[in-house]
């Protein structure tokens, strides 16, 4: 009984309580996630496998809490080796589709990267251990634990029967670490049928730069990744009888690797800084406002010392050919990734930071990521829909680490988040 002076809790206070009560289950259903050696980068028949499993897992999660939901064929993978393996379904799944209501689509994905407790895990990576807060095992923070605390949002409101304030769509994968394989051709066709109703996307596949505060995320830098090859001859020489006398070809990849950045980081390729745009004083003014611990970064990275406190082809044939070298060079670019930015005056951004001091009491770091999260940029240009990086995770949380983990807190805190999300678009959109 509550008196007349103390008002019965609103939907949201009960989604936490709710949360609050239920967090070991909601452990125990993330340790059952993490069993499965949902490995997509070793092309083993075995671990494509435990990837169907795991595909299967969260489906019925997901028609467990009402979903309509589609596993729409991938295909196969074809390897080098003449190999073929089925790369699992992708999920596409919706609950409600009231008009009057936004729907909000959540992007994540299921498969992990490779772990072997002989390469320096404390323990078991695929059996959830929790020490001292920590919940430690192959895909707690990347990124099994946000799909699933995102599934925890949602089952509070229906466990409740309490009305879900916006529409939900899904779209999970399980070849995120390995090029997420067939995921851009199922975009482009969904464009006007699943994404056709959808008001922004969200992606919690980061981190934030502190322990204990929470990011939001607007932007990534992309990657450029290229193959530098110095050849010789198609045969090896025997070193003692042809040392001295010609071109040694790792002296000459020695040198045109050491010309590409100086001791103190900066790029020396000529003209490379021109291409990138001025800091502005908003981001100046942004910037300031992040908690950054440079000591704290350092530490929970393990490396001694930072650099900082605070066009790669030309280049190398220029290089090579001062160098007089009687060998062969060729450049060849393996991997090319856009950046991606977002505008933070978009509503998705104000109702996260809404929900962040809902949920923790203070303002978020607005930052951009050094990650890829090449499908960001893909949904953003692709569906003309918004995208925000909402992360749950710690910097230490160690994700492709040995030991990676994701604090309970973050867990059970970063469900409340959501759920709390869900509440301020509901707002703005109303508005």
């Amino acid at each position: 009984m509550f008196s007349a002076s103390t008002p019965p809790p609103g939907p949201l206070e009960k989604v936490f309580q709710y949360i609050d009560l239920h967090q070991d289950e909601f452990v125990q259903t993330l340790k059952e996630w993490v069993a499965v050696e949902s490995d997509s980068v070793q092309p083993a028949p075995r671990l494509r496998r435990e990837l169907l499993r795991m595909v299967g897992l969260a489906a019925d999660r997901l028609r467990g809490l009402g979903a309509r939901v589609a596993s729409v064929d991938a295909g196969f993978q074809q390897l080098p080796d003449s190999q073929t393996l089925p790369v699992p379904p992708i999920l596409l799944a919706e609950l409600g589709s009231d008009p009057k209501k936004p729907t909000v689509c959540y992007y994540g994905h299921l498969d992990v990267q490779p772990a072997r407790q002989e390469d320096g895990w404390l323990t078991d990576p695929y059996t959830l251990t929790e020490v001292d807060g920590k919940l430690y095992g192959r895909g707690t923070t990347d990124n099994k634990g946000p799909v699933l605390a995102w599934i925890n949002a949602v089952s509070a409101f229906k466990a409740l029967d309490e009305d879900l304030p916006v529409n939900i769509k899904f779209l999970i994968e399980g070849m995120e670490e390995a090029g997420s394989l067939a995921l851009e051709e199922l975009v482009r066709k969904e464009k006007s049928g699943f994404f056709s109703s959808v008001d922004c996307i969200v992606i919690s596949d980061n981190l934030w730069i502190s322990q204990r505060k929470p990011a939001l995320i607007y932007g990534t830098r992309g990657n450029s990744y290229f193959t530098v090859e110095v050849k010789c001859r198609d045969q090896d020489f025997h070193s003692g009888t042809f040392g001295g006398i010609l071109n040694e070809p790792m002296a000459d990849l020695v040198a045109l690797l050491g010309s590409l950045v100086d001791a103190s980081g900066r790029i020396l390729v000529p003209g490379i800084y021109e291409h990138v745009a001025p800091v502005t004083e908003e981001e100046k003014r942004v910037y300031a406002d992040i908690d950054l611990d440079v000591e704290e970064y350092r530490n929970s990275s393990q490396v001694k010392r930072f650099l900082f406190d605070t066009k790669v082809k030309q280049h190398l044939e220029y290089i090579f050919s001062k160098r007089n070298s009687s060998n062969q060079m060729t450049v060849s670019m393996a991997l090319g990734l856009h950046p991606w930015i977002a505008n933070i005056s978009d509503r998705q951004y104000l109702a996260a930071k809404r929900a962040i001091r809902t949920v923790f009491g203070t303002e978020p770091d607005m930052i951009r990521d050094g990650s890829t999260i090449p499908i960001a940029k893909i949904l953003q240009d692709t569906t003309q829909k918004s995208v925000i990086m909402l992360p749950l995770g710690a910097v230490d949380d160690g994700e492709h680490s040995q030991n990676e983990k994701i604090n309970r807190w973050n867990y059970i805190e970063g469900s409340k988040l959501f759920a709390a999300f869900f509440l301020e678009m509901a707002k703005l959109h109303s508005s």
